[in-house]
Parts: structure tokens; C-alpha cells; sequence
């Protein structure tokens, strides 16, 4: 596997789960069948600016750090808060209804949240259609989606 397609699974599995070292990151590689050094891993680690915080739990994991990614989430976090007009389901999927627009930035938040049960967003100009794998799901993402207004 080359470098970017190495590097860009290590990010996914350190935003995806709770790596606490070196060593789970390299089984979690193995498992989605890339075999990678120690030192491939360290390098990797530190060219990626991952770095390990305190965890809600007081231990500590791997996270990205991107300051300039983080405040651009700001950013479009205060854009989805003063634009999203409504957020509701039609028993098929979520729909959130924005000013005109707005709708593709308002779906990165949406999007960063990582909600379970989603599998896919679209937008257009003032709204985002957001399909969803269990229908019985639907009141419980509508709530995760409004908590992000708060």
C-alpha cells in the first residue's frame, strides 16, 4: 500500500475509534490488511500531526490535532447555527431546511458528527436530504443534528 493510502486509513481509524497506542493502531492497519513498522507507524504518526489527548474518561488516545481545521469547523458550526431554519424527518429520511445558499456548508457539520445511522447526505441550495439505514433511528438523529445548534 503506498504512503497517502496508508496514511489516509490511519486517520480514518484514529477518528473512528479510541487508539490509545502504537501498537492497537498497528492491529487495526493489519486488520484492514496493511503491514506497517514500528518506525512507519512513528513517522506516519508525527508527518499526520496526530497526537495523544485526555479522553473524556481521563485516558489518553490518539487524535488529529489540525488547528487550522478546527477553526474552520467553528466557522461553519456558527454558519450552520444562524442558517438552518428547520430540521425534521418525513418517515423516510431527515430533512433540514436552510437559507438560501447555505445548505452545502451546513452539511459539513452534519457531516463532522459522525452520526450512526447515516449513510448519506445530500444538499442543494436550501436544503439537505439525509438518508438513513434504520428508519426507527430517525427522531433520535434528528435530535443528535439539532444538538449541534446548541
Amino acid at each position: 500500500m503506498k504512503k497517502y493510502a496508508r496514511q489516509r486509513l490511519i486517520l480514518d481509524l484514529v477518528q473512528k475509534n479510541e487508539i490509545k497506542t502504537q501498537e492497537e493502531l498497528s492491529e487495526l492497519l493489519e486488520e484492514n490488511g496493511v503491514r506497517a513498522t514500528q518506525a512507519t507507524i512513528s513517522r506516519d504518526i508525527k508527518e499526520l500531526r496526530i497526537s495523544k489527548v485526555q479522553s473524556r474518561d481521563g485516558e489518553y488516545q490518539y487524535a488529529v490535532i489540525d488547528t487550522v481545521h478546527d477553526s474552520l469547523n467553528e466557522r461553519l458550526n456558527k454558519i450552520f447555527k444562524s442558517a438552518v431554519l428547520n430540521i425534521d424527518h418525513n418517515g423516510d429520511m431527515v430533512i433540514v431546511k436552510t437559507i438560501s445558499h447555505t445548505a452545502t456548508l451546513c452539511a459539513v457539520p452534519i457531516t463532522n458528527a459522525k452520526i450512526k445511522n447515516v449513510c448519506g447526505i445530500l444538499s442543494g441550495d436550501d436544503v439537505i436530504f439525509i438518508a438513513v439505514d434504520d428508519k426507527s433511528k430517525l427522531d433520535k438523529i434528528v435530535d443528535e443534528i439539532k444538538s449541534i445548534m446548541k
